[in-house]
Formats: C-alpha cells, structure tokens, sequence
C-alpha cells in the first residue's frame, strides 16, 4: 500500500514538474518543434517514466539530470536568439524546393524529399497541379510554405519572406521577388538605415517594407 501511495505521489510531482519545465522552455507549437525540442521533450519523459515504475530508487537521481536538461536547453535557445549560424546548426534552415516553378531535385535529394511528400503536402493547400506552384520553401519544421503563380502575376504576395535577418542579407529570398542585395540597399538607405547589420529584421511584402532594428 505504501509502495502504491508512493508512485502516485511521483507521478503528481513530476506531472506538474514537467509542466512547469515546459513552461520555462518557452511556446512553441507541437508541428513547429526543432529537433533539439524533439530530443529534450523524449529524454524528460522517459526520465519520468523510469522514476515512476522506480519507487525505491531516490527522487534526486531523475531531477538533476531533468535539470543539466532543461539547462542546456536554456542557453542553447539563448545563443540561437543571439546567433543565425547557432539557429541555424540546431534548427536547420528553410530549403527552396520549387524555384520560378521549377522543382530543384538536387535540395529534394539532401532533404530527403520525395515526390510523394511533396504533391501530399500540396494537396493539403488545395493545390492539385505542380503547374501552379511559382515558389515552394520547405520549413526546418517540415512544413511546406507555397507560392502560386497566380499569386506572384497578380502582385499579391501571400506569405512573408524576411530579406533581412540578424543583420544578413537573404539572397535566397530576394531572388525569389527578383530583386538584388544593391536595390535592397539603396531602400534602406533612402529610409535612413545606413548600417544593414543594425537591422533585426526586414521584410517586403505587396509592395510594403516592414523594419525592425536590434535593441540595445
């Protein structure tokens, strides 16, 4: 009976420890995680399993192991606030599947993409024919981002493509609105940025800029 009192005590405990641990570690949707999320989210439950299905094994040895967890999950989310390349080695970075409505085997490949997850992922967005699709970006999340063609004649821009980031310039996204780093300098110039690298973040959208610059 004591051994039964015991394991339902850990269970709460570590029940509204984990919530409490998922809280600190930030909102993110589950279709949004990173593999670093993936990782820590199995590794803290299977210690909470273990710890539950152990009664006689002492409380200490599932917490601070959870706690070395959640503390590099802490400073690695505060280096990749801090640092494209850091994100980006963790997170990984958007890949450009279908350019000017020409599908690039070659990232399919690395990716580890096929045709099947592609034309699924399309008909998910109503899309029923390659043909339409101008430009389509494959997330690190795994979600696919897509610009029909019909869309890029009409001038109407449906999703956000950052040109600038952390203070980089995105080629990859102004050739994809067929525009070059020059003209991309000379409007941030005319609007009184003089410094790129000031510049947290830079989109261009229906023919509208939207800046916003580090903080200090």
């Amino acid at each position: 009976m004591e051994e039964y009192f015991l394991i339902i005590i850990r269970t709460l405990f570590l029940y509204f420890l984990i919530i409490f641990i998922f809280r600190i570690m930030g909102k993110r949707e589950i279709g949004e995680l990173s593999i670093l999320d993936l990782v820590v989210f199995i590794m803290i439950a299977e210690m909470a399993v273990m710890a539950i299905e152990q009664p006689q094994d002492p409380i200490i040895h599932t917490l601070l192991p959870m706690g070395v967890i959640v503390m590099i999950q802490i400073v690695f989310a505060w280096f990749s606030l801090r640092s494209k390349p850091f994100r980006e080695l963790l997170d990984g970075k958007p890949s450009v599947i279908i350019h000017n409505g020409k599908i690039d085997d070659k990232v399919m490949r690395k990716q580890r993409y096929n045709y099947d997850d592609l034309l699924l992922q399309l008909r998910e967005k109503d899309i029923f024919n390659l043909a339409d699709v101008e430009f389509a970006i494959l997330e690190p999340s795994g979600k696919l981002s897509v610009l029909k063609k019909d869309e890029e004649e009409e001038g109407s821009q449906s999703m956000t493509l950052p040109l600038i980031l952390d203070g980089e310039v995105q080629t990859t996204h102004l050739d994809m609105i067929g525009k070059t780093v020059f003209w991309l300098r000379k409007e941030m110039r005319d609007r009184g940025f003089k410094n790129i690298q000031e510049i947290s973040f830079c989109s261009f959208q229906n023919g509208q800029f939207y800046i916003d610059e580090k903080n200090h």
